[in-house]
Order: structure tokens, then C-alpha cells, then sequence
């Protein structure tokens, strides 16, 4: 466990997070967010899995990761995403002798994260209130789908559910009438992943309170909380006016234009934040006097006569492929750009640029490629220590290192099916 009066006197460590333990008991996405981001920025993180089933996202594929003579692994790519930079753990706590070994752990660790239902570890003892009678400097972060409190508190969430129920979703897809019209959810788990954000800030803000108070505390964090919370301009202007967001497609609620627009070749995505910009793309556009037209000199007038200007560009737009838009656009300072597939987003030389995609080196597959963190610190970078673990590759080195058991105490383990 770090000391936390040490840490400020010394050095700056190898990883910003150096010298704090994480104990990783959540499975799927929000929660594994949050211990990949803490164990790429130095902390050492230990994931908790079931015995033989591990953490769920193991096998959900295809795709699966292939070992380095191209023949399919049963890890799943998904699992891939959120779980570098740790080592795992099989422990079965449904057993008191898992259950102590928890115990144990915990009361060496400086973060818990979890993410089972409300209630579901305090019957195993393995709760908050259990684990800081041990610990009193743990850090223990509970993500569920409604919190711990609520009418909701003992229901299941899930990503999907929760981006309908936080109103992500009736702001999200063609509206209604239109082609395609009809709520739509986002790409990708986005609400789990803000999730694990605003969980990481939680822990961090904790680590800090510790240094003063030498105490942990219990983080409460709710998928449906962060999802309201992230709605940002759309929950502001249902607060300020009353009334309520709808769905515009690609299009914004503010500002006028700054949407996708179809070109000869595709789309592309024009982001007019300023009134000077709207004047130097009717310029480039050729049609100069759109920025003098009161109708659509300033963007409030652009808003109010949206219906009018957009079928303007649009009648414009198509008579040239995106690449050479794209091109006249940027010339004269107008934010734009293409619609790229995931494919062509890892092609772009901006993203090669900035190393957007690793290679770690992986004990079947030689090396896995990873998405880079965003996250750039001079002075202590971000880490690529390990690649996600196979299941329960570092039960023993974990148990002896962190708790001192022997080889034969652990080989009793294993033969119980503990671990």
C-alpha cells in the first residue's frame, strides 16, 4: 500500500500512480475503464475474475484474438479493450476461503472497484463497511446502474438501458417522419465508458482527501447519474427554457451550420462555430452574399432560419468529392473534415502521428494492438507494462508477493478450486 506522506516527499515515480494497489472486481466495461486507466498511469492492478468463466467480456466475440500463427484464440477482442496493465486473480468468493483471501487483499490494497448489484458483496462480507473495518485507508468505488439509493437502487443497468433511460437516446437519430427517424443509440457503450471517467476522477479526488485525513471512503458512482450528468448543453437548455431536446440527426440545437452535409463522393462534416467562419465558407462556396443576408449574417438568424440555409449548402455541397471540400474549407480556416470508417481513422496521419495505436507484447499472440491512451504527461507518462492477462496467469505470483503464501499453500488452493 502507498505511503502517502512518502510519495510527496520523494521523487516523482516511475507511473504518476506508482505505489497504489488496486484490487479490480468489476467486470465488463465501466468498472475494467477504470482500472486500465489507473494501472496505464502506474498503479498496480489486480483483477478479480471467476474461476474457469473469468470476466464476461472474455467471450464476447468474434472477433478473437489470434495467437501468432494466425489461429483463433478464445480471447475475445472486446476483452482487449479495457483490461491492459493487469494482472489477474481467480478467486471463487462464493467460498469463505475466497472470501478471506479477498479480505486479505483488500486490507493490503489502497483502491476496491466493483460493480455488482447493490448488496451483493455485503453478503459475502466483502462490502464497504466490512472492508474498511480492515482497511480504514481503502478507497472503495461501487458502480451500479441506478446508485445506491433510489426506487431504482436494486435494478440491474445496463449501457443500452441507461442511454434511453439518462435521455441520451431521445437526442440521438434521424427525427421522427425522416428517413431512419426514431431514437437511436450511440455506436458505442458510451455511458459506461463516461462512467468509468467519472469514476477515476472519484478515485483520484479520494487519493487526494487521503493525504490529509489518512481515510478512505465509499464512492457511489451510477451509470444513470453520469449519463444525466453528460448531457451537458441539452440538459442546460431543458433547465434554462423548458423545453425539451429533440432529435436533429447530425445537426446541433445551437449553432447553424454544423452538421454532415452530402458530397459528391459522400459526406463530410461542416462545424461553423463563428460568424467570421460562416463568412469565409459562403465565400469559398461561392455565394459571398449569404453572410450579408440578414437571414444568416449572425448565428442566432442561421438557427431561426435553419430550414431555409441548409438546403442552400446542401445544393452546393454535392458538386465537389469531400477530399477537395475538405481541402478549400481548410484553406481558409472553416472547421471541417470527412466521415471516416474505423479503418480510415487509424490510416489518418494525424492518429499515426500521434501513436494512437500500440503494440504490447502478448504471450500467444507475440504482440496485441491497442489504442493508446489519450492521456499525455511529460513528466510521467503513460505505461504499456502488460497486455490483457489470460485468466488467472498471475494467481500465484499475486498471492505470494502480496499476501506471502507458499508454493504448497497455494498448490492447496488450487487443488480446492479456491483459485
Amino acid at each position: 500500500m502507498i505511503d502517502d506522506t512518502k510519495l510527496q516527499a520523494t521523487d516523482a515515480p516511475p507511473g504518476a500512480l506508482s505505489g497504489l494497489r488496486v484490487l479490480d472486481m468489476s467486470r465488463v466495461l465501466a468498472g475494467p475503464w477504470v482500472g486500465q486507466t489507473l494501472g496505464d498511469l502506474g498503479a498496480e492492478v489486480v483483477k478479480v475474475e471467476r474461476p474457469e468463466a473469468g470476466d464476461d467480456t472474455r467471450g464476447w466475440g468474434p472477433p478473437y484474438l489470434r495467437d501468432a500463427e494466425g489461429r483463433e484464440t478464445d480471447v475475445a477482442a472486446y476483452f482487449l479493450c479495457a483490461n491492459r496493465n493487469k494482472k489477474s486473480v481467480t478467486i471463487d468468493i462464493a467460498r469463505p476461503e475466497g472470501q478471506a483471501l479477498i479480505r486479505r487483499l483488500a486490507a493490503m490494497s489502497d483502491i476496491l472497484i466493483e460493480n455488482y448489484k447493490v448488496g451483493g458483496l455485503q453478503k459475502y462480507g466483502l462490502d464497504y463497511a466490512s472492508l474498511s473495518a480492515l482497511n480504514p485507508r481503502l478507497i472503495y468505488c461501487s458502480i451500479t446502474g441506478f446508485g445506491q439509493t433510489g426506487p431504482y437502487a436494486g435494478r440491474a443497468g445496463y449501457d443500452f438501458l441507461i442511454q434511453a433511460m439518462g435521455g441520451l437516446m431521445s437526442i440521438t437519430g434521424a427525427p421522427d417522419g425522416a428517413p431512419g427517424g426514431g431514437p437511436q443509440k450511440v455506436g458505442v457503450a458510451i455511458t459506461d465508458v463516461v462512467t468509468g471517467l467519472y469514476a477515476t476522477i472519484g478515485i483520484l479526488a479520494a487519493v487526494n482527501a487521503r493525504h490529509a485525513t489518512g481515510k478512505g471512503q465509499h464512492l457511489d458512482i451510477a451509470l444513470l447519474d453520469a449519463q444525466v450528468a453528460s448531457l451537458a448543453n441539452q440538459t442546460s437548455s431543458y433547465l434554462a427554457g423548458g423545453v425539451t431536446p429533440g432529435r436533429l440527426g447530425n445537426a446541433h440545437p445551437s449553432i447553424v451550420p454544423y452538421q454532415s452535409f452530402a458530397t459528391q463522393d459522400g459526406a463530410m462534416i461542416v462545424a461553423v462555430g463563428n460568424d467570421g467562419q460562416f463568412a469565409r465558407l459562403a465565400e469559398a462556396f461561392g455565394h459571398p452574399e449569404w453572410s450579408l443576408d440578414k437571414r444568416f449574417a449572425t448565428n442566432r438568424a442561421r438557427v431561426e432560419n435553419r430550414a431555409v440555409l441548409v438546403p442552400l449548402l446542401e445544393a452546393v455541397t454535392v458538386l465537389r468529392e469531400t477530399g477537395a471540400w475538405v481541402a478549400a474549407l481548410e484553406a481558409v480556416g472553416v472547421p471541417c473534415g470527412p466521415v471516416n470508417t474505423i479503418a480510415e481513422v487509424f490510416a489518418d496521419p494525424q492518429v499515426q502521428a500521434r501513436g494512437l495505436k500500440v503494440e504490447v507484447p502478448h504471450p500467444d499472440a507475440g504482440t496485441v494492438s491497442l489504442v493508446a491512451s489519450p492521456l499525455r504527461l511529460s513528466a510521467t507518462p503513460v505505461r504499456y507494462d502488460h497486455a490483457p492477462p489470460a485468466l488467472g496467469a498471475d494467481t500465484g505470483g499475486v498471492l505470494e508477493g502480496w499476501l506471502g503464501l507458499s508454493e504448497a499453500e497455494i498448490a492447496e488452493l488450487r487443488d480446492a478450486k479456491i483459485v
